[in-house]
């Protein structure tokens, strides 16, 4: 925790933000695409303080958000008609599909596990042989590794009993998706540090150059999200767009060799549903076909496919995933979308944006 107090010292915060305003020479649109940067900037009074030179907006910085109503509607089917044992992280079992939640799923019955790591779904698998076991795994680049390093532990152990219904996303697909979008409003990209930590940033210089945008591959603690606004700016005001590595502690140009390597052993690349936006081509993993009898759509072929309708909340956050809206601007934000009572993923999630707004920007007292 020590060796972190450095980037939280609030005198070097007030003198970073000061920088940054004084390099604007006018008001410039950037979006963070993570859910921790998003509830940092608010949490920290950064985004209040850079108002008047800054709007900040907020992508799809959290898995947990754009993971498709079907997905979760699958694995209700999964748990409720196959009988299988289902094991998810615990900030996937309130969000809504459209037969409704995991949490509702287990208090019908339904074999629903909170698990906190994928290895822990096979270790679950090995402990009761006679049940199938249903890893449902979502995640950006930062968790698709640990879930291949659970179906190999699950080879390795000739386990017949354990399956993956995976929904993990590529972050750098999306931003292109964002970038190409002809009513853009953003000028530049803060990079999710984290995922940059797997997959380097090499493949953002790509998206920099097409796009002529700028990209600060950033952290989480405040002086990180600072020197990554700064960097973004000092490039806006000069006409330049390349990525810059603002979080250098953590991140390589070519990331995680043993995290992409697990990551090209079991997974590949494919078009991909988010949600909000809809299919993204080469937008997540698929397990590649050596693979494919962990495939849990695949062992159940029951499972049902087709996308399920859109409701009106997902029409709202949709345009909050997309950065189009801030979450106050939602007219079901502080009503009928609570913590409490979520209409929508990016209030159910704990990196939600929404949550992020209700909890450091007064909720419901914005309305």
């Amino acid at each position: 925790m020590k060796s972190l107090e450095r980037y939280r010292d609030p005198v070097q915060l007030r003198t970073r933000l000061d920088e940054v305003r004084r390099a604007c020479t006018r008001r410039w649109t950037i979006m963070d695409v993570c859910g921790g940067q998003t509830h940092n900037l608010l949490r920290h009074g950064i985004e209040n303080a850079l108002s008047d030179c800054i709007e900040l907006i907020h992508g799809p910085g959290c898995p947990v958000c754009v993971t498709p109503a079907a997905v979760i509607d699958r694995a209700i089917e999964l748990a409720l008609t196959h009988k299988v044992t289902l094991a998810t992280f615990g900030d996937m079992l309130r969000v809504p599909g459209q037969s409704g939640s995991l949490l509702q799923t287990r208090a019908r019955g339904g074999a629903v596990r909170t698990i906190y790591c994928p290895t822990q779904a096979v270790q679950l698998a090995q402990r009761h042989p006679d049940q199938q076991v249903v890893l449902l795994a979502i995640g950006f680049e930062t968790t698709a590794p640990s879930t291949a390093l659970a179906v190999l532990q699950a080879e390795d152990q000739r386990l017949t009993n354990f399956s993956v219904l995976a929904h993990h996303v590529r972050v750098e697909p999306a931003m292109r998706v964002l970038a190409a979008d002809p009513g853009r409003r953003l000028q530049g990209f803060l990079a999710a540090g984290h995922v940059c930590t797997v997959t380097g940033y090499h493949e953002l210089e790509s998206l920099a150059q097409d796009f002529k945008l700028p990209v600060t591959v950033t952290g989480f603690e405040p002086l990180d999200l600072a020197d990554g606004l700064l960097g973004c700016v000092q490039q806006l005001e000069q006409g330049r767009a390349v990525v810059e590595n603002c979080y250098p502690r953590s991140v390589r140009r070519e990331g995680n060799s043993a995290a992409l390597r697990l990551l090209e052993r079991v997974f590949a690349p494919d078009d991909l549903a988010w949600r909000g936006f809809g299919v993204i081509p080469q937008g997540g993993f698929v397990l590649r076909q050596k693979y494919e009898m962990y495939d849990a759509e695949r062992r159940f072929d029951a499972v049902k496919h087709s996308g399920s309708p859109e409701s009106r909340a997902d029409h709202h956050c949709a345009a909050v995933l997309s950065g189009r809206m801030k979450p106050c601007a939602c007219p079901l934000f502080g009503q009928a979308c609570t913590p409490d009572f979520p209409q929508g993923a990016p209030m159910v999630s704990s990196e939600g944006a929404c949550a992020a707004y209700f909890r450091y920007t007064g909720g419901p007292a914005l309305r």
